[in-house]
């Protein structure tokens, strides 16, 4: 299972809201909807997160078992 709780975090970190992401960085609102409900996003999805929070991808997402 995936979960983007780490996300969430790095974001409060950095002072990055959801509103920033959508408005400010380009993110659609339905990508943002996935994120919060820990549906799959895209690779360029995930590059753009990590270009944007300047972070990895274990700062964006962690997989747990079922």
């Amino acid at each position: 299972m995936i979960s983007y709780d780490p996300l969430w975090k790095t974001m409060k970190e950095k002072g990055v809201t959801t509103y920033t992401l959508i408005y400010k960085m380009g993110f659609s609102a339905y990508t943002i909807t996935n994120l919060k409900r820990n549906k799959s996003i895209t690779m360029n999805t995930m590059e753009k997160l990590c270009k944007v929070l300047q972070c990895t991808p274990n700062d964006i997402v962690m997989f747990l078992e079922d």
